[in-house]
């Protein structure tokens, strides 16, 4: 099978690629390398290496000539500083996407689609109050944060929510740019898919840590920056009181599910995740454990308006459509990717 695997340089990207050309795949890669001073070393020989960027209509066409499936990883991904951002994620993950998808509907392609999205498409997870049963949480507010007031509150009554699993059926909240624009990815696929019959398949990840993570941007993963502090000596800064949760997918886990969404024709969006959440507190700790005399997690209290409290995956779909289940578990992975190289 010949694959494009854009952003095929990068850290979940790259993992994908070295599986795929592991089992005899014929890779095509297509990456700006705007992450890279140069070709990374991590590539397959075997792949083919385009370099460019969706915005250049010859580079699509040229990426997406004779491929069998695409796997489109490419994005600006993380919360970014602030607002200011906006152009620059809707221009790179908006309107890359439709590039993509306009460069594959002049070549007719109805093969298969596999995208790349995000747990963040969710907003807030999914909260049942004792009285109201399932309830949609409020965004919260600077107040309630600036008090220390981080958990979430049923918006009818005020009581305090117990969190749930979150299946794919939920509704989309996204509450940041890099959010929407996810959603926006999603949308316009199935879209596509609707429109040629080529089958497509979001991968919603959690959060996904492991070797080649971007080191300390404001992009990166918060186990990424977590990771970056203990190397400096200086104790991981765990933001409110550390207790939001998380699902810590290693990416050796995402690379495999995308080979598997790969090779099946079912349609729609599957939550990429462990089943076994941590709060960013315990994930510091156990990063913390890896490092020899290292600080212990410092909890400050600040925050971040757009963060949301707890987001847990329903893994079940997954595991029903493409038959993924996650194999690394989060004692093993986090002290392997205490030693992990960074990009």
């Amino acid at each position: 099978m010949r694959v494009l695997v854009t952003g095929g340089a990068g850290f979940i990207g790259g993992a994908i690629c070295e599986r795929l050309a592991a089992r005899g795949d014929t890779v095509v890669v297509l990456d700006s390398l705007a992450a890279h001073k140069e070709p990374p070393e991590h590539l397959p020989a075997s792949a083919e290496l385009i370099v460019g960027d969706l915005a250049d209509e010859a580079v699509l066409r040229r990426a997406v000539d004779g491929v069998d499936a695409v796997c489109h990883q490419a994005a600006r991904v993380g919360l970014g500083v602030d607002f200011d951002d906006v152009a620059d994620y809707v221009a790179d993950n908006d309107g890359g996407t439709a590039n993509l998808l306009r460069a594959l509907w002049r070549r007719s392609f109805a093969g298969r689609l596999v995208v790349a999205s995000s747990m963040v498409v969710y907003g807030e997870g999914r909260y049942r109050c004792g009285a109201h049963g399932l309830v949609r949480a409020e965004p919260r507010t600077e107040t309630d944060l600036r008090a220390g007031r981080f958990e979430p509150r049923c918006p009818r009554c005020g009581a305090a929510l117990e969190r749930a699993n979150v299946p794919e059926d939920a509704p989309l909240d996204p509450r940041n740019v890099y959010a929407a624009t996810k959603v926006h990815t999603e949308h316009l696929a199935f879209l596509y898919g609707r429109e040629t019959e080529a089958s497509v398949c979001a991968l919603r990840y959690h959060n996904v840590y492991g070797p080649r993570m971007p080191r300390d941007t404001p992009y990166a993963g918060v186990a990424a920056l977590f990771r970056s502090a203990l190397e400096s000596g200086e104790a991981p800064r765990v933001f409110e009181d550390g207790a939001q949760t998380r699902d810590f997918v290693h990416v050796g886990d995402v690379a495999r599910a995308n080979l598997l969404a790969l090779d099946t024709d079912w349609n729609g969006a599957c939550n990429i995740a462990s089943g076994s959440p941590r709060t960013v507190g315990e994930m510091a700790e156990a990063l913390a454990a890896g490092f020899e005399g290292a600080p212990a997690p410092v909890v400050t209290g600040e925050y971040r308006l757009g963060d949301v409290r707890h987001v847990v995956a329903a893994p079940d779909l997954a595991a029903e459509a493409l038959g993924f289940r996650a194999e690394i578990g989060f004692e093993e992975g986090m002290a392997a990717f205490a030693g992990d190289p960074l990009r």
